[in-house]
């Protein structure tokens, strides 16, 4: 049986799982089923049973907010803004014709990513079980969105904080995280993604920093229905939590839906069966062969991080992304949507669109999208993008005698 599910969130790890977990419930499909700290409680509130995938769903599976009826009542700081993120329905400019795909947009967290709700889960566990003390330096290792929401939780609660990040990816992450009151340490590009994770290492034991690093090994996720089957989730990896806690509670609450894991074809570690050597702390003893540059940043890092392999097996099916299919669904989505992604939801929604094309007819799909496209303003997802006017524009600017602003020679 499939459940219903009425809003959907992943992606907060914890330092212990007691940290996050109160007393587990047993699952005869699998491990005992974690019952969630009541913080997150409401967003695992009103799973319930749903019906055959061939069953007809409603056109709008939940009504919106009324216009101008508020948020509600103030919030205290800044993090208790995090999730309640909204689920956008998919038209048929890009969803395949009998089916539904849903977008969860994560970029209304206040920070713009899924990685809020991960940051915000981590410092809270570490303050409550003792490892993260006043005024320790927190340290992590990020491709952008995770040291972003670590730098504001730093920020609201008065954390120093030191993030490293390699080379290559967008100049705008480092900005905003400095912006944000961190330090930046940028490693450089021959080293990948585990060079910047072996200089967070270093600096934290140097210092005798938080790590964030360290801290996620075990996996907290949020879910509420949406009031219909959900017949295949589908989402890509980089630390690979989203898809483990998230790819477990499904199985566990609703076996009969398939997970769909995507990964970039230029970088398919999965997909190649070769596992990542490790240290004897689970951190990556180097980069993977089968890793190759893609462009879409903040998936699949040059190994497979600990949480991620400690979850495959739940996927039904993977997924090779195509060269370029990130950018232009990104792009897809802004022009018919009006919704603005990054290259990895772009990617991801690329996945959710190639799934509806096979999946029955009545199937409803869920796609994550993790950030905002606002975070790749230097990157291939606006290179075609000029900021100056192209010859359209400039006619319907000369269109009427005044104010013209005239290319320079």
């Amino acid at each position: 049986m499939k459940f219903a599910m009425k809003l959907f969130l992943l992606g907060a790890s914890a330092t212990t799982a007691s940290a996050f977990l109160g007393p587990t419930t047993s699952s005869p499909l699998s491990s005992p089923t974690p019952q969630l700290h009541a913080s997150l409680r409401d967003i695992v509130s009103g799973v319930g049973t749903g019906t055959s995938s061939t069953s007809a769903k409603p056109a709008t599976m939940m009504s919106a907010k009324a216009r101008g009826e508020g948020y509600g009542p103030p919030l205290g700081d800044i993090s208790e803004a995090v999730g309640n993120t909204p689920m956008v329905k998919i038209s048929n400019k890009l969803c395949p014709e009998g089916r539904t795909i849903y977008a969860k947009c994560e970029y209304f967290n206040p920070l713009s990513s899924v990685k809020d709700r991960l940051a915000l889960a981590i410092i809270e566990a570490a303050e409550k079980d003792g490892s993260l003390k006043p005024g320790q330096t927190v340290i992590e290792a990020t491709s952008g969105n995770t040291g972003i929401a670590v730098a504001m939780m730093c920020a609201q609660r008065g954390y120093p904080c030191v993030i490293t990040m390699a080379e290559p990816f967008s100049v705008e992450r480092r900005k905003l995280m400095r912006m944000l009151g961190a330090k930046v340490i940028v490693t450089p590009k021959a080293g990948k993604g585990t060079g910047m994770v072996e200089k967070a290492k270093e600096l934290s034991e140097k210092t005798d920093g938080f790590s964030v690093i360290s801290s996620r090994q075990n996996i907290c996720n949020d879910l509420k229905s949406i009031g219909s089957d959900l017949d295949y989730y589908v989402t890509g990896y980089g630390t690979g939590g989203t898809f483990h806690g998230t790819g477990k509670y499904i199985k566990e609450k609703s076996p009969d839906t398939k997970i769909i894991l995507a990964e970039p074809g230029a970088a398919n570690l999965i997909g190649s069966g070769i596992k990542t050597d490790r240290n004897d702390d689970g951190s990556p003893a180097g980069s993977h062969p089968a890793f190759a540059a893609h462009p879409i940043q903040g998936w699949t890092p040059d190994f497979i991080p600990l949480v991620l392999e400690q979850g495959l097996g739940l996927q039904d099916e993977m997924v090779e992304i195509p060269d370029g299919a990130g950018v232009e669904t990104s792009q897809a989505l802004a022009r018919n949507e009006g919704i603005l992604t990054g290259i990895s939801g772009g990617a991801t929604m690329w996945a959710a669109i190639e799934t509806a094309k096979k999946a029955p007819e009545g199937s409803v799909i869920v796609a994550m999208l993790p950030d905002t496209g606002e975070r790749y303003l230097s990157t291939p997802l606006f290179a075609s993008i000029d900021a100056d006017m192209n010859e359209e524009e400039l006619e319907i600017a000369r269109s009427t005698p005044n104010f013209i602003l005239e290319p320079s020679a």
